[in-house]
């Protein structure tokens, strides 16, 4: 193994031309990413369904996390290149990164403070704490290896080994789409299942452990490599020399502001007095670059709403593909897939096509058509959640009642609401819809059953919702308020399903292994969440047992069944629907995602390629810090408006973001009208030719001092 660059070129164990080092760093790469993207993907619905949090809360820390994970590789790449190296780098925080997710893992499991076995964690700031230190230790993890573990798996291979490094890239980020890819598949099914000790819940804690797992064999599968990495020696970064160079420049400039001193070409020049000409040309080919990076952030400020907003959007939706019953965050993994097949694509298919028919599409351009592909992904999102809302249930406000009344009774029900403020007439064996009342205004309801009237006493909650159940029973009429308690949708695409005991004597239920107790006549049960399908009911009564297969349920919909008795050991139950299932399907989300991925394609793709191109090599890594800071501005934008905007309505806000990213999209196409494109190898060419006259310059001199010496 070579350790330094004075000896005999390396001889490194090898594999198929390769050096079997870079095997290692693959698999690496690999379990790292699906530990990463398998724990950010449940991440939106963890922190919604298992630590209660609203929408717009959710939505903040989310993009807050990313936002760190994307500040913290200018960190590690300072770390890896001033101080400890790339390996240690990579395996110090690594284990960070393993620590980080374990405390994520342990921070969901839901029996850890609930003392009462009630369900429910009694401590939930015991939780939110652990989350938010799992969560910090990830960023400082995830962010601080990103830019070393690539430019390690470089170092591996010689400078004869061009081809093979090429294609070692393709395979690393091969495996990084791999990972991203299966763990955004594997991860929500994880979390689908039911696990707990006392009670059973949503399986957070394998949904996070199993990526915990994956980063611990991320983390030892690299140091069982490392007897066979060739390892650089730290030698300096160049993002500290860039920083210097353009601080002393500004203070320099700052002295000699007074109008004696002369102008000079470029405000960079300043820094002549320290710095050599030639950091200072690459320093000003970088900034020309990074001015053009400054309208990019509001492009990333969409694309990541993919894992939050997006994720948020496909809960309220039917999931029902079929044979594949579809999780919200699994539709995220339509994006990874499309990008399998769009980029070879694009690059093989749409570019030739375009440049056939005779359009100059500069790197400028595609990127200006990426942002506008993205906004337009946000138009078609809005006109998705416009389709949503449409089937979403109104629950009353402050001041209001929503009532419904379920007609048991064996005659049509009149059903007035006083003072003369809604008569409704319902059906035998029928439900009226629910209606809203202001509770200051309604003052009695009187039930009649053709001769036979009634007029039941007031039960009102405000801002609640309460179903009247009436029935004719010989010459009377009995009504009983029963108090729904349900506030929102049910969550995470479940069904909402009580009882309701229209029997004349009590009747034990249960449904799916769920018993609801003994429901004495004309009283309901409480609601219990079912996932979709259809499901068993047992009915009991001191003489008789019977049982029926439900309807089936789909997604987010909330039903009273009502238990009309027993035939033939055949249970008879009818439905009444409090709340109506998804219907707006998963499907209609594709078309955005589509989009936003070919905006992907030719923004981010485009993006790189042409900061590689317009700067010199030895600046990739300053570039490469500057791609990444966009993205965490991106995400930090994503928190400043969504917080700002104050829109209630979603649809409002995904056509704000679209808009905003419109008149960027604006101001960078005019940015790029002005950019000058540059050839980094003439610029360093000249410097070279430069460099060497003024050797030449230097020598001279001593010349002609040693020929008068001479004579």
């Amino acid at each position: 193994l070579c350790l330094n660059s004075h000896c005999h070129p390396c001889l490194q164990p090898s594999c198929f031309g390769y050096p079997i080092s870079i095997f290692f760093i693959v698999i690496n790469e690999f379990c790292e990413r699906f530990s990463y993207y398998g724990m950010r993907a449940v991440l939106v619905l963890y922190f919604k369904y298992f630590l209660h949090w609203d929408d717009n809360l959710s939505t903040a820390i989310y993009h807050t996390f990313v936002a760190l994970c994307y500040l913290t590789p200018i960190l590690g790449a300072l770390i890896a290149d001033s101080w400890l190296g790339k390996f240690k780098t990579i395996v110090s925080l690594s284990i960070v990164y393993t620590i980080g997710q374990a405390v994520m893992a342990i921070s969901s499991i839901n029996d850890l403070t609930d003392s009462n076995r009630d369900g429910t964690p009694d401590h939930i700031a015991v939780h939110v704490a652990l989350s938010v230190v799992g969560l910090i230790l990830i960023a400082l993890g995830t962010g601080g290896i990103k830019p070393c573990v690539s430019a390690f798996g470089g170092d591996q291979f010689n400078d004869d080994q061009e081809k093979q490094r090429t294609r070692f890239f393709s395979i690393f980020y091969l495996s990084i789409n791999a990972g991203s890819l299966i763990s955004t598949i594997v991860t929500p099914i994880l979390r689908g299942q039911e696990c707990g000790i006392h009670s059973k819940q949503r399986c957070y804690p394998l949904a996070f452990g199993v990526p915990a797992a994956l980063m611990a064999v991320a983390l030892i599968v690299f140091i069982i490599g490392s007897g066979m990495y060739k390892k650089v020696q730290p030698q300096g970064n160049v993002m500290v020399q860039v920083s210097k160079c353009i601080g002393f420049a500004i203070k320099n400039r700052f002295r000699h502001r007074s109008k004696e001193f002369p102008k000079r070409e470029h405000w960079l020049d300043w820094a002549s007095e320290k710095y050599d000409k030639r950091l200072i040309a690459q320093t000003k080919m970088v900034l020309k670059v990074l001015f053009l990076y400054i309208p990019l952030p509001m492009f990333w400020a969409l694309f990541d709403q993919q894992g939050s907003r997006w994720t948020l959007q496909a809960t309220t939706m039917d999931g029902n593909f079929g044979a594949i019953q579809i999780q919200p965050d699994q539709m995220q993994t339509v994006n990874p897939i499309l990008i399998i097949i769009m980029v070879p694509v694009v690059d093989a298919v749409i570019y030739p096509l375009i440049k056939k028919c005779g359009i100059n599409f500069t790197p400028l351009r595609r990127i200006a058509v990426g942002m506008f592909l993205a906004s337009l992904a946000f138009v078609a999102a809005a006109l998705v959640q416009v389709q949503i809302d449409k089937t979403l249930p109104v629950f009353p406000a402050a001041g209001q009642a929503q009532i419904k009344v379920i007609n048991l009774g064996s005659a049509n029900a009149a059903v007035q609401f006083q003072p003369g403020l809604k008569n409704v007439t319902v059906e035998s064996h029928e439900a009226s819809d629910y209606m809203i009342f202001k509770t200051s205004e309604l003052n009695s309801v009187s039930v009649m059953f053709g001769n036979q009237a009634a007029n039941p006493g007031m039960d009102l909650l405000d801002g609640e919702r309460q179903t009247l159940a009436v029935k004719n029973v010989g010459t009377t009429i009995v009504a009983e308020w029963l108090h729904d308690n349900i506030t929102s949708k049910p969550e995470e695409g479940n069904n909402l399903i009580r009882f309701l005991n229209n029997m004349d004597q009590p009747i034990n239920v249960s449904m799916a292994g769920t018993h609801f107790g003994s429901l004495p006549s004309l009283s309901a049960s409480n609601y219990e969440a079912f996932s979709r399908g259809s499901k068993k009911i047992t009915g009991n009564t001191a003489s008789l047992s019977c049982e029926v297969s439900s309807k089936t349920f789909g997604f987010g919909s909330a039903y009273t069944v009502v238990i009309n008795g027993c035939s033939g050991n055949i249970l008879n139950a009818t439905y009444v629907e409090d709340i109506p299932p998804n219907t707006v399907h998963m499907a209609w989300q594709i078309p955005q995602y589509f989009i936003l991925t070919c905006a992907e394609v030719v923004f981010s793709v485009t993006g790189l390629e042409f900061s590689y191109s317009q700067a010199p090599s030895n600046m990739k890594s300053v570039l490469q810090a500057g791609w990444l800071l966009t993205v965490a501005v991106g995400n930090i934008i994503v928190l400043i408006v969504a917080g700002a905007s104050k829109l209630s309505e979603q649809w409002a806000e995904y056509v704000l973001f679209a808009a905003l990213l419109l008149v960027v999209c604006f101001i960078f196409s005019v940015m790029a009208y002005f950019y000058t494109y540059i050839d980094p190898n003439e610029i360093e060419a000249q410097l070279d030719e430069d460099e060497k006259k003024q050797a030449k310059k230097d020598k001279d001199p001593e010349k002609e001092v040693e020929a008068v010496s001479r004579m």
